[in-house]
């Protein structure tokens, strides 16, 4: 035990023994640096500067360019390039496919290497007459009553003329609140739809634009000419896509909505149906919500 004792405190003198480094000037033996040491504190000093060093690199490694020169480590730049030329075969490897099936079906074509389809005259006759009598529904009293209703309604209608009306269903140039409505005895002959600004306008039915520029009242106007004397004007845009004379169809975008003029409280179209020179309620026929 003593002996024990005696060898802890001969490592604990050899540690704490202090030594002196000096630095001397070779030719005039001038002490230029001096430093106390013991070996404690030059274990010490090693090993924060071995840590230092080890911390210091793996910085560096790990957010420089220089982890690229390691092996095993790749750039983010080449993984990207690497992921899009993936994707970009996959889809050329699909697109050969679809080619050679394609050429495949077209040499069969050219070659007459078609399968004939045989099928009975007869029976497709047969059955033409049997679909024509499925849709031949009798009429009764209620469904000529209901006729008749309907062809009184249509004398009111804004398009009265005969014809095919199907291109005539007007289309909501948006779809929004409507903050101020149509009011005759108020002239204010339109609606105001509240939509964010540059939201698209698009035309309510085929047509040539007639009017389509600046006003200092109420900003960016357009104005379409439709058939049968029908006439819709947009007004308050921020922007026009379009320009007299242009054609445009249904649903086709005209301008971006906006709060353009100087009668204007916030961004809204003011949209104004007109028909053979009277205005009428856009209400009555689209629905803006």
């Amino acid at each position: 035990m003593a002996k024990k004792k005696k060898k802890e405190k001969k490592l604990a003198k050899k540690l704490l023994h202090k030594y002196r480094l000096v630095i001397l000037n070779e030719d005039t033996f001038e002490e230029r640096f001096a430093i106390k040491l013991t070996r404690l504190n030059v274990f010490i000093l090693t090993s924060i500067s071995a840590i230092s060093l080890i911390f210091l690199t793996v910085l560096l490694i790990a957010f420089t360019p220089l982890r690229e020169y390691i092996p095993g480590y790749s750039s983010a730049k080449l993984k990207k390039k690497a992921t899009m030329l993936n994707y970009k075969t996959d889809s050329l490897v699909q697109e050969l496919e679809l080619n050679k099936k394609y050429y495949a079906s077209i040499r069969k074509v050219l070659t007459g290497d078609v399968a004939t389809l045989e099928f009975n005259r007869d029976s497709i006759i047969e059955a033409a007459k049997t679909d024509l009598d499925i849709l031949q529904v009798p009429t009764n009293r209620e469904d000529s009553l209901l006729r008749l209703k309907v062809d009184k309604e249509d004398k009111y209608n804004l398009f009265e003329v005969e014809g095919d009306q199907s291109s005539y269903v007007l289309f909501p140039p948006v779809n929004g609140t409507i903050s101020e409505g149509y009011d005759f005895e108020e002239k204010h002959y339109a609606v105001d739809v509240v939509v964010p600004i540059n939201t698209p306008v698009k035309a309510t039915a085929d047509g040539t634009i007639i009017f389509a520029e600046w006003t200092v009242e109420t900003g960016f106007v357009v104005i379409i000419e439709h058939n049968r004397e029908l006439i819709s004007v947009y007004k308050h845009n921020s922007a026009i896509t379009k320009t007299q004379g242009d054609l445009v169809k249904s649903g086709e975008v005209i301008a971006m909505s906006g709060d353009g003029g100087e009668l204007t409280t916030g961004p809204h179209l003011h949209f104004e149906l007109w028909s053979k020179g009277y205005s009428v309620d856009p209400t009555n026929f689209i629905d803006f919500e």
